[in-house]
């Protein structure tokens, strides 16, 4: 797990369970160290402070919390067992026996452990495996029973399903897609937004060419001065609407979410529970949560409206100063009356 604070602050923030047994937590206003899944309350930033290992919480005067016993390694343990044998061939119940639970309440747990079913999780590694084989393949029938699928429909299926894209875009990886970018200075730091000609498809703050040559590896990538969309993301940030098309690229329940995002009113917010509802997918906030961290289209996809239940603000990858900022703007220009 990353030693960065703001990435420990964000697994927090998320109730992230692959961060237990990479550091905990503690609190200096309650003296109680914790996982960083823990359920309870989440505290305010400024009150935190995070170790590498319960035993130097305790060595700071930090004491573990009784509800998610931070102490107790077996848990980690046991995840990271499951999650090694779901890598394989075995059933999950063979699974499930094999980390001490029943088939019934092994799905009951690894959910609410990684907020995924066991069948989900695995269909997820299969599909992140093909998506890594077809980037490199000649073809895409040579990647299909490599990635553990039993037939091609089932592989066709699967990997669309799980990463929003046909196989053959997957392994072209964007090549002879020409991607145009620019750095926008605003009042709520530099800005890097590029786009497509189907429309912006990244914009992040204190963003780098490099990091979009990473996420666009096989595309042509040029710089474009004062583009066509530079004048107008700047006016959104800083709080004026302005139209223009998105190109979303994600899986498809990344992009279900990012399209509900843009469906919430500027100057109102929604809890991560009441998006999931809209998707009709109750039960799910942890899923919505992840798909809104995963967010990289800044402010154009409004992930700064998803709050916690009651309002709290949490959960925002560029820092919740901005998300507050956005927010305060949004609210401030709007007409009594209307809205955008």
């Amino acid at each position: 797990m990353t030693k960065q604070p703001e990435q420990r602050w964000k697994a927090v923030v998320e109730r992230d369970p692959r961060a237990d047994g990479g550091f905990v937590f503690a609190v200096k206003t309650t003296g109680v160290f914790c996982r960083p899944s823990c359920r309870s309350r989440a505290p305010l930033r400024r009150n935190v402070e995070f170790f590498d290992a319960p035993a130097l919480a305790e060595r700071a005067g930090y004491r573990a919390c009784k509800r998610c016993t931070p102490t107790d390694d077996s848990r980690d343990e046991t995840v990271r067992t499951a999650c090694r044998l779901l890598e394989g061939d075995d059933a999950v119940e063979a699974v499930a026996r094999e980390v001490g639970f029943s088939p019934y309440h092994f799905q009951r747990w690894f959910k609410q452990r990684l907020g995924v079913t066991p069948g989900q999780w695995r269909r997820g590694l299969r599909a992140q495996a093909a998506r890594d084989s077809l980037s490199t393949s000649a073809r895409v029938t040579d990647v299909v029973y490599d990635a553990g699928y039993s037939s091609s429909s089932r592989f066709y299926e699967g990997v669309a399903k799980e990463l929003g894209m046909a196989p053959s875009s997957a392994r072209r990886g964007a090549p002879g897609e020409t991607i145009s970018w620019d750095l926008v200075t605003t009042s709520l730091g530099p800005v890097l937004l590029a786009w497509t000609g189907r429309g912006v498809c990244h914009v992040t703050f204190e963003g780098t060419e490099g990091e979009l040559r990473e996420r666009f590896h096989r595309a042509t990538l040029r710089r474009v001065v004062r583009g066509p969309w530079t004048a107008k993301v700047k006016s959104v940030i800083e709080g004026t609407p302005a139209a223009m098309p998105v190109d979303l690229r994600g899986t498809a329940f990344q992009v279900r979410v990012w399209t509900a995002l843009r469906e919430i009113s500027r100057g109102q917010t929604r809890s991560y529970s009441q998006v999931a509802r809209a998707l009709r997918k109750e039960g799910s906030a942890r899923a919505v949560a992840t798909a809104c961290a995963s967010n990289q289209v800044a402010v154009l996809v409004p992930c700064h409206r998803v709050v916690r239940e009651g309002g709290e603000l949490a959960g925002y990858r560029w820092g919740l100063s901005r998300k507050a900022s956005l927010l305060e703007r949004e609210r401030q220009t709007l007409r009594p009356g209307r809205q955008t």
